[in-house]
């Protein structure tokens, strides 16, 4: 083997990052020929070692290098250079032309991405989940593969009425919930329910993909700004909005807790005209590290004015694509009349599957397995930021997979972005959050950092780097 890292000058000190230099250095090797086709490279841990760099870095720039083609990547043997030979040598060009923009649909590639929408899937039970799947389709009738309930089967929402009970104080019953593929599904179900040209608010900053589903809709709406308790009622009455779209146990991407005051408020505004409803989004709900999960919104309403809406999406993973709503009794009977031959969008051997992991107890162990390796993740991340705390401040803390670092010194969010960016470490500016109507030039830098799908020790360089630009 090649012994490559011998030729490795690494400079901490460089404007270009590690796994940057690594990369960089391996794929100009194999551009002049010094590396030749089918070379194995050395393992990612003896690189890391020798470099005495971390092992992800590494792996990043060897997974770079695999995706662009230099190299190829062979199950249980390692990395391998793939045939080059007609490359086109762009080092070799004008210097004019080396600026040139990235090509369209390039991504730039970070050495750390803080997404707020990542979670971590190293932990899922993929054994539990197989022996699920293979029992049910061993024992699968043949009323498995008819079509099922409009609404999902009944089973699937009895389980999903008791754990929304149990978990999260939700009043109703299985008729009431309506299974869907994803929340994007359910909101459209929803349109038709609520029927058109129904005015919108939506409080601000807000989840931007609920926002573009309404606008496809062309409902009027409404951007309501928030305080330290969430959703303004004084602003919202201002409005003629007859649908307020909430986020009260962790809004996102604020990070605000609604309380009980101000949700007593919200409930008192939808019950006083007639067509009044709340759409209560409980994406994430049951990642909160301070206490007990706030209940429902939805647990308070006495006069059917909620409609509650979750995801599994978070809580077990992406691919799983099965959300659920529960609609008030006045919105369900509509729903019946209305909209009650929409099939049903999840598979009945997926709402099986998920519903055996839910009524034997392993959704319920594997949320808790979560819960502590997300609060450590959050615990982490704040120790490795408090040597920023004299200029930012750190909030939106004790929930959900995100945080936020407030600028108090005056910067701007597109500069802090930027430098996050050319230290190779993408961050979310709160501003992509706010409607264009309430882009207030007054309301300070506030930066978004994810932490679910990062690794300790990516959060800990990501963490370095931040540093060495923002401090």
């Amino acid at each position: 083997m090649k012994e490559l890292p011998i030729h490795i000058q690494l400079q901490p000190k460089s404007d270009k990052t590690l796994y940057q230099q690594i990369y960089e250095y391996i794929r100009n090797e194999i551009r002049t020929g010094s590396l030749l086709q089918n070379e194995k490279l050395p393992s990612t841990r003896f690189l890391a070692e020798y470099l005495q760099v971390s092992r992800t870095t590494v792996d990043m720039a060897y997974g770079q290098l695999a995706a662009e083609g230099y190299l190829e990547a062979r199950p249980q043997r390692g990395y391998f250079v793939c045939a080059v030979d007609n490359l086109y040598d762009i080092e070799t060009q004008p210097s004019e032309e080396k600026q040139s923009c990235r090509p369209v649909g390039e991504q730039a590639v970070y050495a750390c991405d803080f997404s707020p929408d990542a979670i971590d899937m190293s932990f899922f039970p993929y054994a539990t989940w197989k022996k699920i799947t293979k029992n049910i389709l061993v024992d699968a009738k043949s009323s498995m593969f008819a079509l099922g309930e409009p609404q999902g089967d009944l089973e699937l929402r009895t389980t999903i009425c008791r754990y929304l009970h149990g978990s999260r104080g939700v009043n109703c019953e299985p008729e009431q919930i309506i299974i869907g593929a994803g929340n994007d599904f359910l909101l459209l179900l929803l349109e038709k329910i609520l029927g058109r040209h129904v005015h919108v608010a939506m409080e601000n900053p807000t989840y931007v993909k609920a926002y573009k589903i309404f606008r496809s809709f062309a409902y009027p709406i409404s951007f309501v700004p928030m305080d330290e308790n969430g959703m303004r009622v004084d602003a919202l009455r201002r409005t003629e909005a007859q649908v307020a779209y909430v986020m009260p146990s962790h809004q996102y991407p604020a990070g605000v807790a609604m309380p009980i005051g101000r949700r007593l408020e919200l409930l008192k505004w939808a019950s006083q005209a007639e067509g009044r409803y709340l759409i209560e989004d409980d994406y994430d709900s049951e990642f909160r590290y301070k206490g007990k999960p706030l209940p429902s919104l939805q647990a308070s309403d006495s006069s059917g004015r909620v409609v509650y809406i979750g995801t599994f999406s978070k809580a077990i993973a992406p691919a799983i694509r099965i959300s659920y709503m529960v609609l008030p009794y006045a919105l369900l009977d509509k729903y019946r009349t209305e909209c009650g031959f929409f099939s049903s969008t999840v598979s009945r051997i997926d709402q099986a599957i998920l519903n055996e992991f839910i009524r034997d107890g392993y959704f319920e162990r594997y949320l808790n397995k979560m819960r502590k390796q997300y609060r450590m993740k959050h615990d982490f991340l704040l120790n490795e930021l408090r040597p920023l705390e004299k200029r930012f401040r750190i909030g939106g803390d004790h929930a959900g997979l995100h945080i936020l670092l407030t600028d108090q010194t005056g910067g701007k969010e597109e500069e802090l972005a930027a430098l996050a960016a050319k230290a190779g470490v993408k961050v979310y500016a709160m501003g992509s959050f706010r409607m264009e109507n309430d882009r207030e030039a007054s309301e300070p830098a506030t930066m978004i950092l994810g932490y679910g799908g990062l690794t300790i020790e990516e959060i800990r360089e990501g963490v370095e780097l931040l540093k060495r630009v923002w401090s």
